[in-house]
């Protein structure tokens, strides 16, 4: 029903895009792509597949890739050959997916992903047949996508045009059915088909279209980002865990901040962080600039080959929500230790519900949270204790995040950083003036207590 009604709406979001049924075939000479630069795996993947009778390409984001002068990072294959035909040809093989039927072939740490063409599903089709191979749902999502076709076929069943692009490795030339070619030499992600169409059969194309406009620095086209604003919320139809995946791909992979930006332009933000969409709404200069920030710091680790972990990314993309939701339960006379704990649950349950988080990184983001107030608390044995927490590097790393974000911590951040520098006399003076520092913490004259007297039988 919703597929019908969005397929109604007229031009520019309606319009299906010319679609090439013959390509224009590239020679080597005419591109800057060489089998050398592929993965020798894959060279080997294609060549026995065509060595076996069957036609196989290197083909999508590699191919993509390789033209851009960009290091891939990994390698696949599409083939006519069937699921169950290429493991026959593979030992190392392993079929895998249910909603999308492909193999990979392991050579030791390296994996290349083979998918077999793939064909539209006609209204007219055998549904005896087409339901166990392809499903849709009533907005038009495809749950199942195993209906298998031509090279032609399968060009116009991907996403984009420079991912529509086969690689022929015993001839170099390049099969280009959708002007991918053109579309990466004028620096744009342009999708293939009539948008509206393409979003609801699978909405996270949308969330595709921005990661690649982000990592790749190129605009989205006009007719593809045109309807984009209105079907995102198509978003709230997907798993959960899925979109875990998609924000990973969209936020940790070394163009979060400008991506960031691209999910907010075309509000497809919300739809993964409803929370903290709206906690931008109500304070956009601080929240953003902490998610900015954190974003900012991430990127700069994974460009420079340092490890990042979810849990620090979530944990800063989520506090700028948990503020209203601590204030309401104080309101109702919660005190504010209980509360923050209860509003964090709360929080990260409802948060589940749009992008499923998993204990590996729930669990630490809940005790970067909880440690915050605990960093307050440094007299006596405490600041050395908090040091030897094993979640307190990242702690630290927040409390300053949140400072640059311009939260008031009374020089909370300085301190820390001073006294893990420290030696142990300056530690042991740091924690005395704090205890100086205090209003009332003179010390009064201690007074000596009337013992009971004993009586005659003691």
């Amino acid at each position: 029903m919703i597929r019908k009604l969005l397929q109604k709406i007229p031009y520019p979001f309606g319009r299906a895009a010319h679609r090439r049924t013959t390509p224009a075939i590239i020679p080597a000479s005419q591109h800057t792509l060489r089998r050398e630069r592929l993965s020798r795996n894959a060279v080997n993947v294609v060549e026995r597949l065509q060595q076996a009778g069957f036609e196989a390409f290197a083909v999508g984001g590699c191919v993509r890739d390789l033209l851009l002068d960009l290091t891939p990072k990994d390698f696949d294959v599409a083939t006519s050959a069937t699921p169950e035909e290429v493991r026959a040809t593979f030992r190392n093989a392993r079929l895998i997916g249910r909603r999308f039927k492909l193999v990979h072939v392991h050579f030791g740490r390296e994996i290349i992903e083979v998918a077999t063409f793939r064909a539209s599903h006609g209204d007219d089709s055998d549904e005896g047949t087409v339901s166990e191979q392809s499903r849709q749902s009533e907005s038009g999502r495809l749950l199942r996508d195993n209906v298998y076709g031509t090279l032609e076929e399968d060009a116009q069943r991907r996403d984009f045009t420079i991912n529509a692009l086969y690689y022929n490795v015993s001839s170099g030339q390049i099969h280009d059915f959708a002007n991918g070619l053109h579309d990466i030499r004028n620096r744009q992600v342009r999708l293939i088909g009539d948008p509206v169409q393409r979003y609801s059969e699978d909405p996270v194309r949308m969330l595709r279209a921005v990661r690649f406009a982000a990592k790749l620095d190129f605009d989205i086209e006009q007719h593809s980002a045109a309807p984009i604003r209105e079907m995102a919320d198509l978003l709230h139809d997907i798993p959960a865990a899925r979109l875990f995946d998609e924000v990973l791909k969209l936020l940790m992979s070394g163009q979060g901040e400008r991506t960031f930006d691209l999910l907010l332009k075309y509000d497809l933000f919300g739809p993964l962080f409803p929370d903290s969409d709206e906690a931008i709404e109500q304070n956009p200069e601080y929240a953003l600039k902490l998610i900015r920030q954190a974003l900012r710091n991430t990127d700069e680790r994974v460009n420079e080959g340092r490890p990042v972990t979810p849990a620090f990314l979530f944990a800063a993309l989520l506090w700028p929500a948990l503020p209203q939701r601590l204030a309401e339960l104080e309101e109702r006379g919660i005190p504010t230790i209980p509360a923050q704990q209860q509003a964090a649950q709360e929080l990260l349950a409802e948060q589940c519900r749009h992008t499923a988080i998993p204990k590996r990184f729930s669990i630490p983001l809940r005790e970067i949270w909880d440690l915050q107030p605990r960093l307050e608390r440094r007299s006596g044995r405490r600041a050395d204790q908090m040091l030897e927490h094993p979640r307190f590097r990242a702690a630290y790393d927040f409390l300053l995040l949140r400072e640059a974000a311009g939260e008031q911590t009374d020089g909370l951040g300085r301190w820390w950083t001073l006294y893990q520098d420290a030696g142990e006399e300056q530690r042991r003076k740091m924690i005395r003036e704090l205890s100086a520092d205090k209003p009332g913490s003179a010390k009064r004259p201690r007074t000596r207590r009337r013992r009971k007297p004993r009586t005659q039988g003691d």
